[in-house]
């Protein structure tokens, strides 16, 4: 049972109380997981005693994983109860006990007040590209590009050819190089050469990473030289994609083209739609709100250079040399505002639309979350936390309520259409 507490603004606190007879079940869910999983010796499993068990992984684990259990729950289920979306928010759980009501509250920050535009009008221009049969000879004439082979001639060097070097000096090596996509130094350098010569490459100055590369040249030696052969668009060509024929590829390939082209066409109307309802928006955003996503992007893009073995405070330093700092803090901004303003339309429209996501449906899309990332539905709620089941379940709102509106717009389209048709066709007919 949740109970608000007080709310002004944005600031919103409430008191969540479970039920003893829920603390029991949860208490019973863990014991039946450790006993499945703890292997005491002496014991078959699933046969040791609670205190043996207790004494293996300690009585704080048992309350940890009770009380993280209980507040997956029943965080997201208050939440939802009190009708209220939060932008974030701090849990303060209370005295845990088998057999005892467990109590905790949430003091957190809702959304800022958010008016729409009527949208009911909107036409959304953006459609699926289509697919000609210039697009689909072009993607024919990749297949075979991406499928061609190499042989090897007796002959200089031209344009298309792929070419073995070996680089000398201690770093050297030898590696093959295809001269339709390498840089322009690279080609002027090697075509009109032959198998045997030794060519010298001069490197332009560049960048790299946080690495400055001065102009320097490299001194290499033809290998090989070998020729590009593409397979004619016949029958074999299919078969060797492991297709029946070259009238089955066509096909088959078409259909995958519009289907991507489809998709291609309901991101777009979906990004029109999305930046109509922000131009159209009206709210006052508190500046804490837009700090708080930007500081969250920021410690994204520090944990991705981490992934990548470089520390944030070099790449500020570089960016700092080079005279880029100021601006990558301001696109940072600006994204952080853009992001921000997307969240508010979209919960705003879900609002409106009094959008619902069930228990069932809910439950449903967490297992196929889950299963995708080959965790059971337990072990992906650990990982996401309160907070992280709460904004999943926010993104599911917005999400139906984003298809609900773009269906519905959509609907009265298709519906003026149909009525445009008919008064023309009565005209006609009058006529």
């Amino acid at each position: 049972m949740a109970e608000l507490i007080s709310r002004e603004g944005n600031k919103v606190e409430f008191k969540v109380s479970v039920p003893a007879a829920e603390v029991n079940r949860a208490y019973d869910q863990v014991w039946a997981g450790l006993a499945r999983d703890v292997r005491v010796p002496g014991f078959r499993p699933g046969k040791a005693p609670r205190k043996v068990i207790e004494g293996r992984v300690g009585k704080g684990y048992v309350e940890q994983e009770v009380r993280d259990r209980l507040l997956e729950t029943h965080y997201t289920q208050a939440a939802r109860e009190l009708k209220l979306s939060l932008v974030d928010a701090s849990i303060e759980p209370q005295t845990l006990a088998s057999g005892q009501t467990f109590e905790f509250t949430v003091k957190g920050e809702t959304y800022p007040e958010v008016k729409l535009a009527d949208w009911s009008g909107l036409s959304l221009s953006a459609a699926a590209p289509e697919i000609t049969d210039e697009v689909l000879e072009r993607t024919l004439n990749d297949l075979r590009e991406r499928n061609a082979t190499f042989e090897s001639v007796e002959r200089p060097i031209e344009a298309g050819d792929q070419v073995t070097i070996e680089e000398e000096g201690e770093d050297g090596g030898t590696y093959p190089v295809y001269l339709d996509v390498a840089e322009a130094h690279v080609r002027d350098a090697l075509v009109g050469k032959a198998k045997g010569d030794t060519v010298e490459i001069t490197v332009p100055a560049h960048s790299h990473g946080d690495h400055e590369h001065a102009e320097h040249t490299v001194t290499v030696k033809v290998v090989d030289v070998k020729t590009k052969q593409l397979q004619d668009l016949d029958d074999a060509f299919a078969s060797s994609l492991n297709f029946e024929s070259l009238e089955r590829l066509r096909g088959d390939l078409k259909g995958e083209l519009e289907r991507r082209a489809q998709q291609e066409g309901e991101a777009a109307r979906r990004e029109e739609f999305i930046t109509a309802l922000i131009d159209g928006m009206e709210a006052d955003i508190p500046q804490a709100l837009l700090d708080r996503r930007r500081e969250g992007m920021l410690e994204e893009i520090k944990d991705d250079l981490g992934r990548q073995g470089v520390k944030w405070g070099e790449y500020e330093a570089f960016m700092q040399e080079q005279g880029k700092l100021d601006d990558f803090m301001a696109d940072l901004g600006k994204n952080a505002e853009s992001r921000v303003k997307r969240d508010l339309v979209l919960e705003k429209l879900a609002e409106d639309l009094k959008v619902q996501v069930s228990d069932a449906e809910f439950n449903q899309t967490m297992n196929a979350l889950a299963q995708a990332n080959g965790l059971t539905p337990a072990e992906l709620s650990k990982q996401l936390g309160p907070n992280g089941i709460n904004s999943y379940y926010i993104s599911l709102v917005r999400e139906k309520g984003l298809q609900q509106a773009i269906a519905q717009l959509s609907g009265a389209k298709s519906e003026g259409s149909e009525a445009a048709e008919s008064t023309e066709t009565e005209e006609q007919s009058a006529e």
